[in-house]
């Protein structure tokens, strides 16, 4: 009989783990009574407790002393009790008028602990469990936490990883959890592969996304395994990228991670309808706000007829005509775009609907996850403030500078109904990641040798926000000490302002011929006029230089009026815009900068300098990957009631004209071969960037051919007659003469190749003179590059 019961109550219990209520019409062996009878008990005795109170327990039963009950009731009592988490086992029999309810708890959790990870640490690893240290072990909650522990590993790469449970009892019915973890080998990428792209080659796509196949670059990198998280961003990427491009219609028709468990390894394949590229057709503006007069805010417009479709320029225009709307009084006015699009001419209209929207409030805005970035540093990012009008477009805007800042590895903007109809909430969430950044560079340049240096960084000094930077470098003939700090709003204003000290020692070399040594600083500010596409920076600038004459070497009488020490104090600034779409690597774009300075403000020198620089990019064979650039600029420097040093005027620099070393160029000493600088200079470059078709694209190998135009002429008359004077300026040499002082340009033409190595972008170019004048210093190879690693 007791067999029977046993194992009636195990059939029971089983039933009711699985969440199945058995519907079977058993008798209960000592309840005295079939399930049709009803029993009655007149107390209840709770055995086997001993943390938790017997009146605990009875408080999850649905059977009372002096009431009727049956085998529905034992049942619903069983489920609850399991469900409660507090006990390994429950058993419910009637012995005459007591109920017995015996309990076995389960143990309580001494302590956690975790072997064999080593690429993920305990902290992460307990982040991710439910258990608890001093909490009731549940089989189930573990089940989980093994789940769970295995995620991790997935999105950290490794595929192959097995964890195991392990229990060890302790005294007082206490345990020990560990989790035996075999982490296995780095799950990787093999092979990123598109279908259904002919406007932009795999290559170009694979830049656009995050997610790298793995190679020999893999250790320095974690973006070669695979994280579903990111496919998913992938994706985003690649809509963003072709609707950008004019591509309205592009579809992602599915994106699929395939492993291969035998070699373990991930197959990443996106099959992608591109369609037609658009262009824009008639762009209209209409509103219905009386005071709002439509041809005055189309200057705000970024869109254009016969320009090709871009949805950032779509956005940014909504953005600018949200912001000047409402500063004319209208702060709930809402701009809705109206595309119709035209297939068969493929263009797309637009028409900016401007009306008064609902008058909905910012009740609140909050912010999530900045454990360490200060509250005011996120919410500085927002056009609004609590009690303002709400505003979807400001909020998006919000949301992407938060996202520019670099501070964080997400940013999401939510929100929830506030306590009134007209009232809404605003939630943001940020995950911060590391921004702080100990760099190691080294370099070669065929001007100045070996270079390497240390540098300190962060980004985000103490959660303010604050960029922090020193510097020490040394090579085969200079020493630098920097260092700099930047405030990105100071006084409370989108105003950047910057402070820079430095102290740099150049020796001589093959291109001068004395030593010098300059001690300086600067202070900037930066201020946004047309969001961050167009800026105006003022800096004033004082540094001390001394130039000295070796005693072994020979040195034109022009550069004499350079030696010595000399202050420089200067003020100056310069109108920069900046439609690039990457500062690093760009693609596409504008970059123009106009500056002038103005020395005399103190000091020895009175000058006043003129330059512009202007680039241009743009991917000429996007299906191949062929990036073109044409760069071009132009300076003047001028002295005001005094003449100028040979320091102070302008050099040839051989990143602007190759074929011919630094200083090859321009005015020089016909006696001594010295580079004296002129008052002018233009230069022209053009250029093809493009894969290097057969390699491999993680060995980040590109080509490059260029043609370059350049000239620099017109030294201070001063300085000509220096040189043409025997003895002149203080010198010991004879009288010379001055070459290649008129403007004569030069052209050369070569090939390039550009290597993104895990020390930072090199650079090697054979380029060669096609138009040189008699006395210029030519340079077939030259090689560049360096940075922190």
């Amino acid at each position: 009989m007791q067999r029977v019961q046993n194992l009636t109550r195990t059939i029971l219990v089983a039933a009711v783990m699985s969440g199945v209520a058995p519907i079977l019409p058993v008798a209960f062996p000592g309840l005295g009574a079939p399930e049709a009878e009803a029993a009655v008990v007149s107390r209840i005795d709770v055995r086997g407790n001993t943390r938790i109170d017997a009146s605990t327990v009875e408080s999850y039963l649905t059977i009372r002393p002096g009431r009727s009950f049956g085998p529905a009731d034992i049942d619903e009592s069983l489920k609850t009790l399991f469900a409660t988490g507090l006990f390994e086992d429950v058993a419910i029999n009637q012995q005459g008028g007591t109920l017995v309810v015996t309990v076995s708890e389960n143990p309580m959790v001494n302590r956690i602990s975790f072997e064999g990870n080593r690429r993920l640490d305990d902290k992460t690893l307990t982040g991710v469990v439910r258990t608890e240290e001093r909490s009731m072990l549940t089989r189930a909650k573990v089940q989980s936490d093994v789940q769970n522990v295995l995620e991790a590993y997935r999105r950290s790469g490794r595929y192959r990883a097995t964890v195991e449970p392990k229990i060890i009892s302790r005294s007082n019915n206490r345990v020990d959890l560990v989790f035996e973890i075999n982490e296995g080998d780095r799950t990787g990428i093999e092979r990123i592969t598109f279908i259904g792209n002919s406007k932009f080659s795999d290559g170009r796509l694979r830049d656009v996304i995050r997610t790298r196949t793995s190679g020999l670059l893999s250790f320095l990198r974690t973006t070669d395994s695979f994280d579903p998280d990111r496919l998913d961003a992938d994706q985003e990427l690649l809509r963003q990228f072709y609707y950008r491009h004019g591509y309205a219609d592009f579809q992602i028709v599915s994106a699929v991670a395939d492993l291969d468990r035998e070699e373990n390894v991930f197959y990443v394949t996106f099959t992608v309808d591109e369609g037609e590229q658009y262009t824009y057709g008639e762009i209209d503006l209409q509103t219905s706000l009386s005071d709002v007069d439509p041809e005055d805010l189309r200057r705000k417009l970024r869109t254009s007829t016969g320009d090709t479709y871009s949805s950032l320029d779509v956005e940014k225009s909504l953005e600018d005509l949200t912001l000047d709307v409402s500063r004319q009084g209208y702060a709930f006015a809402q701009i809705r775009p109206r595309a119709s699009r035209d297939y068969e001419n493929r263009t797309i209209s637009l028409t900016y609907f401007i009306e008064e929207g609902p008058r909905v409030y910012i009740e609140r805005i909050n912010v999530r996850g900045n454990d360490r970035t200060r509250e005011y540093v996120i919410r500085r990012e927002f056009d609004l403030v609590e009690g303002d009008a709400f505003n979807r477009v400001l909020i998006d805007k919000a949301e992407r500078r938060l996202k520019d800042l670099q501070f964080f590895k997400s940013v999401r903007i939510t929100t929830a109904r506030g306590s009134a109809p007209d009232r809404i909430v605003v939630n943001v969430d940020v995950e911060e990641q590391a921004t702080g950044e100990i760099g190691f560079g080294v370099g070669y340049s065929t001007s100045d040798g070996v270079i390497g240096d240390i540098t300190l960084q962060e980004k985000n000094f103490l959660g303010r926000g604050q960029f922090i930077r020193a510097k020490v470098g040394a090579g085969t003939s200079t020493q630098a000490y920097e260092f700099a700090f930047t405030e990105p709003y100071f006084l409370g204003r989108r105003i950047a302002l910057s402070l820079d000290v430095y102290r740099r020692s150049y020796d001589r070399n093959d291109y001068r011929n004395y030593d010098m040594q300059t001690t300086g600083g600067s202070i900037g500010l930066g201020l946004p006029l047309r969001d961050d596409e167009l800026r105006l920076n003022l800096v004033y600038r004082i540094f001390d230089q001394d130039l000295t004459q070796d005693a072994n070497t020979t040195l034109s009488n022009g550069l004499r009026t350079s030696l010595g020490r000399n202050l420089t104090s200067a003020i100056g600034y310069s109108l920069v815009y900046d439609t690039r779409d990457s500062r690093t690597d760009p693609r596409d774009g504008f970059f123009v900068s106009f500056g002038q300075e103005v020395a005399g403000l103190g000091g020895d020198s009175r000058y006043l300098s003129s330059s512009i620089d202007a680039r241009a990019y743009k991917e000429i064979l996007p299906e191949w990957g062929v990036i073109g650039i044409l760069r071009a600029g132009a300076g003047n420097i001028m002295g005001l009631g005094r003449s100028l040093r040979a320091s102070e005027q302008f050099q040839h620099n051989d990143n602007w004209l190759r074929g011919f070393e630094m200083q090859g160029i321009g005015p020089r000493d016909a006696i001594t071969g010295d580079a004296l600088g002129g008052r002018w200079y233009v230069h022209a470059n053009a250029e093809a960037e493009f894969p290097i078709l057969g390699l491999p694209k993680e060995l980040g190998l590109s080509g490059a051919v260029f043609t370059d135009f350049g000239a620099v002429w017109d030294a201070d008359p001063a300085i000509i007659r220096c040189v043409q004077t025997l003895n002149g300026c203080g010198g010991n040499q004879a009288a010379g003469n001055v070459n290649s002082n008129d403007f004569a340009p030069r052209v050369s033409a070569g090939f390039g190749v550009k290597w993104a190595s895990p020390f930072g972008p090199l650079r090697a170019d054979f380029a060669w003179p096609i138009i040189k004048e008699p006395g210029d210093r030519t340079q077939l190879f030259r090689i560049g590059g360096g940075t922190r690693f």
